[in-house]
């Protein structure tokens, strides 16, 4: 989107933009501080002035998994919203607890993986997209998992499922082994040193290439055993949470509203 006015050094001072509000949090007496990913400017941490107080006109316009048209100023350490205008509030996805957790966690790993005012409209659209097919079928977790292999993808940290990281061999039907710090999926005959290695079944590892071949609105209706669905969730939670580098917050509820 085309600047407002340019302030002479190679930026707008003021600039528009679509974001989705991945978290905020109260800030002094009335002000709010939000976390945004944008379309243009990547990952945006920005001050909505007076936006708490019950009169503003940003009352209700940053909650959360909202997806808005901003106006905003630069500021020397945050920005400034000074309008929005919600485009999608995801509002089924909000009145079920088990799908606006998954939502949140979405948020979250976009808030972790996303860089500060660097754009990847590619991650900008896999939000987007995930917190809609979610909203469409919240029982399934396949978008979930849809979600986490294609981060990997779009920030950089794609892992390997037709050959061997280590030898290069593609990968023969059988039952493999897979590292999260080594990148992907090995055969039976490699085993390097200094990475993690755990079983990868072959059914796994083709439910994990359906999903890296296929769109998220492609995906089919399907029905994983119990250990299956225990395997790729753990093969996927545990490789974007090793890149992460960090514990992911919402995971521990998700978990315990899946077990309930």
């Amino acid at each position: 989107m085309a600047p407002l006015l340019d302030s002479g050094h190679g930026r707008a001072r003021t600039y528009r933009d679509e974001a989705l509000t991945l978290k905020n949090m109260p800030l002094g007496e009335a002000d709010l501080l939000v976390t945004v990913y944008t379309r243009d400017s990547g990952k945006v941490r920005a001050v909505a002035k007076g936006a708490r107080r019950s009169n503003s006109k940003l009352v209700g316009h940053l909650e959360p998994l909202t997806l808005t048209r901003l106006a905003l100023s630069r500021g020397r350490n945050l920005d400034v919203v000074n309008q929005a205008q919600v485009l999608r509030s995801f509002a089924s996805l909000k009145g079920d607890l088990t799908a606006v957790t998954k939502g949140l966690y979405v948020a979250e790993l976009v808030d972790g993986f996303g860089l500060e005012s660097q754009a990847n409209e590619s991650l900008f659209r896999l939000g987007l997209d995930t917190l809609e097919a979610i909203s469409r079928d919240p029982a399934s977790d396949l978008p979930l998992y849809f979600f986490q292999l294609r981060l990997l993808a779009t920030t950089g940290f794609m892992v390997e499922l037709y050959q061997c990281v280590e030898c290069r061999q593609p990968l023969k039907p059988d039952r493999h082994r897979f590292s999260s710090n080594g990148g992907g999926a090995l055969c039976t005959d490699c085993i390097p040193n200094d990475v993690q290695l755990r079983p990868l079944s072959l059914r796994a590892l083709k439910v994990l290439r359906l999903l890296h071949r296929r769109s998220i609105h492609e995906l089919p209706k399907l029905k994983l055993s119990v250990p299956l669905d225990q395997e790729i969730k753990s093969i996927l939670g545990t490789t974007v949470e090793y890149w992460l580098d960090k514990e992911i917050r919402t995971n521990s509820f998700l978990d315990h509203l899946q077990r309930s």
